[in-house]
């Protein structure tokens, strides 16, 4: 869904198989949404992984086909192109989420950014097609009251209002399959996709470790150089950044993450931000959220939510990395030196 390279902002921390006297885990990874993913289990043997498995890739390809903006036969392609189509639970949930997240901060995050995503080359065919003319006739698409769901059909202020969903619909994949697994009856699991994290209950008694990478540019191998570790449980984790998406032109750097009040790669001193939520949706919307409001408002914001916990990295003048984290998260966070 968000095209990442790699498994991209955080990597899991975990062995796929393992076992204590206790309890064993069963594991296993694939390839889904234009990403990776990686699933691990409590299994007292009454879990046949390959079916699992095979399951999980169905809830994935159907998720797909809802909301994938790489899919030319997705539902959100179709709306996109104001076709007559019929919203399904995953879009509909997908977009009462947006709205939501998009009141709670300010409007920092926008699902109608989608034309001026594409302007800036960071859509599909990633192409970049950006004026300063085109700014200005593109922000009038923008704007999450300029579109609505009335009975399963998006009723949009504008037809060339695009939905683009690639914020929030990987975490949101992430709690579909959690929730899967919880109908199952599996009451401790590890959920990752593309590198947002949900995790249910604990690992043998030791809470899920989730490592956060170190934000320099072109950083692809996620694991290798970590700058922090988070004991989780019972939580969702996702983690938005500037340095694995983004391209150099004319000695300027351009995020994918576009502010949707300029119409701009958002520039601020942000590096990463990663958020805890109760669900991976949130988690995914808010972090992206940080990414456009920058570390002074993005501290000013967990201040006022408590209901998140938070871990940014940014440089300083001098263009060192520093940290900085909720206060609650202190006690399950561990950093490289």
């Amino acid at each position: 869904m968000k095209n990442r390279l790699l498994p991209a902002l955080i990597i899991l921390i975990t062995f796929l198989y393992s076992c204590t006297e206790k309890t064993t885990y069963s594991g296993f990874t694939g390839f889904a949404q234009g990403t990776t993913y990686n699933m691990v289990v409590e299994n007292s043997g009454n879990i046949d992984v390959a079916v699992l498995k095979t399951q999980v890739e169905k809830i994935l390809h159907d998720f797909d086909m809802s909301l994938s903006l790489y899919q030319d036969s997705s539902i959100l392609s179709r709306i996109n192109r104001n076709e007559n189509v019929q919203a399904d639970t995953f879009f509909t949930e997908v977009f009462r989420l947006s709205k939501d997240i998009s009141q709670l901060t300010g409007g920092a995050f926008d699902v109608t950014v989608g034309p001026l995503v594409k302007a800036w080359g960071f859509g599909p065919d990633e192409h970049k097609n950006f004026s300063e003319t085109k700014r200005d006739s593109l922000l009038k698409l923008v704007g999450m009251e300029k579109v609505d769901l009335r009975d399963g059909k998006v009723i949009k202020a504008d037809p060339g209002i695009i939905l683009d969903f690639n914020a929030i619909a990987q975490g949101y994949s992430a709690d579909v399959i959690s929730m899967y697994f919880e109908e199952l009856g599996i009451r401790s699991f590890l959920v990752e996709i593309g590198g947002e994290v949900r995790v249910m209950g604990d690992k043998g008694g030791v809470r899920w470790k989730i490592g956060i990478d170190r934000p320099f540019d072109n950083n692809m191998m996620p694991g290798n150089d970590l700058e922090a570790i988070v004991n989780l449980k019972d939580k969702s984790l996702a983690t938005s950044g500037n340095y694995r998406k983004f391209y150099v032109e004319n000695g300027i750097k351009y995020s994918h993450t576009i502010d949707p009040k300029t119409g701009y790669p958002a520039k601020n001193t942000l590096l990463s931000a990663t958020v805890i939520a109760s669900d991976c949706a949130t988690a995914d919307g808010v972090a992206t959220a940080c990414m456009v409001m920058g570390k002074d408002k993005t501290i000013e914001f967990m201040g006022q939510h408590t209901e998140f916990e938070a871990y940014l990295i940014y440089s300083d003048e001098s263009g060192n990395f520093k940290t900085w984290m909720s206060e609650n998260l202190k006690k399950y966070i561990s950093e490289s030196d």
